[in-house]
């Protein structure tokens, strides 16, 4: 797959169900280094960033079964602490590697990761909190090689930003380190708290889920676990993005109604209603968008921020519902400097659009988007720019697709199941 090709202004509407978090699956699958059971999980997409961790997860010894939605991963026995360069290049998550590893054989090789290309994004966190536990780096130039020489040990530790990934990386080197660590200002997003429901069934003492603060009591091994990955969160908000943008009416299947809260509470800002319901989302058709503005009739500020704040990954997808509103919404991305310049490609469809720097841009809509021929830059602006698509008048072709399909699984099947005309 390599482009999308895109009729516009069809009518949707229909059932659709998610599939598993992403970013839940990918750490699990470096974590389940930790142990040499085997670890089962269910619900886990097919999705290229997927094929890649688990790529990375053979090169070290780890016995791969991938069937359905299945996924079984057992590491008997490890033959190597070193990820391969070109495997690291391809995925952003490859640092998640290096607690496990440091965790179950003393030392960890890893290169710089991969990754969307969206800004600056620090690994400072993991050395500090790798460092912290014990573990020292023998080389600050890549390839990064960490080692520990008996066992890691517990610590106090405050991260100078909530990272998803750091807080993960942390949590996984912590479990089987010697006595209690307290990680403060941790990462709070519910696949953190899925990864951390997961160490618990292999064995692990966490506490402290869906909470800024997480405490670790050091195990001294753990065994194997069966779990259920819960809906991503981020793929139902972007087919939430479409159904407002173009008024159809959804049911969106295999939802948790806490991860949708901020999400809601968004939404209500441009006058879309939604049912969060146990284990689904319904989203009523026909709804008109309508800014609504702060006390004073001032203009409304929507930004993302760490859990349970708005997602930055819903930031894109979100800019284009706004396209389609009646009224004017700035945009404040504080998270990533590079993921804002995407709106460019809306201006060019028509979007009444103004990038003021890179992280803020105002949108005034609604706008009448026409078709082009758009590249996707990375995974959420490439969501972004196939929701404006279907939302313009005329035919759009949206290139680089496989980067898109990195995050979404059997994307086209879902659209055209929703009516969607879509091919690549």
């Amino acid at each position: 797959m390599d482009r999308f090709v895109v009729e516009g202004k069809q009518p949707l509407g229909g059932e659709i169900r998610v599939g598993g978090n992403k970013n839940a699956v990918l750490p699990m699958i470096a974590a389940a280094l930790l142990t040499d059971e085997e670890v089962v999980l269910r619900n886990v997409p097919r999705l290229v960033d997927v094929t890649n961790m688990l790529e990375i997860a053979s090169s070290l010894g780890v016995s791969v079964s991938f069937e359905k939605d299945v996924l079984r991963l057992r590491a008997a026995k490890l033959k190597t602490c070193e990820v391969p360069h070109e495997l690291c290049s391809r995925v952003r998550t490859s640092i998640l590697f290096a607690g496990p590893l440091v965790g179950r054989c003393g030392e960890a090789v890893l290169w710089p990761p991969g990754g969307d290309v969206i800004g600056r994004r620090r690994i400072d966190g993991h050395f500090y909190g790798l460092h912290s536990l014990g573990a020292e780096l023998i080389t600050s130039e890549p390839p990064f090689h960490f080692r520990v020489a008996q066992r890691l040990r517990g610590r106090d530790l405050f991260l100078d930003e909530a990272s998803v990934t750091a807080t993960e990386n942390i949590m996984m080197a912590a479990v089987l380190a010697e006595g209690k660590t307290i990680l403060r200002n941790a990462a709070a997003e519910p696949h953190v708290r899925q990864l951390a429901e997961l160490l618990n069934l292999m064995g692990a003492k966490i506490s402290g889920l869906d909470t800024n603060t997480l405490y670790i009591e050091g195990v001294e091994r753990l065994g194997g676990a069966d779990m259920v990955l819960d809906g991503d969160h981020i793929e139902a908000g972007s087919y939430l993005c479409l159904g407002a943008a173009l008024g159809a009416e959804l049911r969106i299947m295999g939802t948790v109604p806490r991860h949708y809260w901020m999400t809601r509470r968004i939404f209500e800002r441009f006058g879309v209603r939604m049912e969060l319901n146990p284990d689904h989302i319904f989203l009523p058709g026909g709804q008109r968008l309508v800014v609504e503005p702060d006390f004073g009739n001032a203009i409304p500020v929507i930004s993302d921020g760490p859990w349970p704040q708005f997602p930055s990954d819903m930031m894109s997808c979100m800019i284009v519902t706004a396209t389609q509103a009646k009224g004017t919404v700035l945009f404040f991305e504080k998270m990533f400097e590079s993921r804002i310049y995407f709106v460019d490609r809306l201006i060019s469809m028509g979007a009444n659009a103004i990038v003021c720097d890179p992280h803020r841009a105002v949108i005034s809509g609604p706008a009448e988007l026409r078709g082009q021929e758009l590249a996707s830059p990375d995974i959420r602006a490439g969501m972004a720019l196939l929701i404006a698509a279907l939302c313009a008048r005329g035919r759009s072709v949206i290139n680089n697709a496989e980067i898109i399909a990195r995050g979404y699984e059997n994307l086209e099947a879902k659209l055209s199941f929703l009516g969607a005309k879509i091919s690549s």
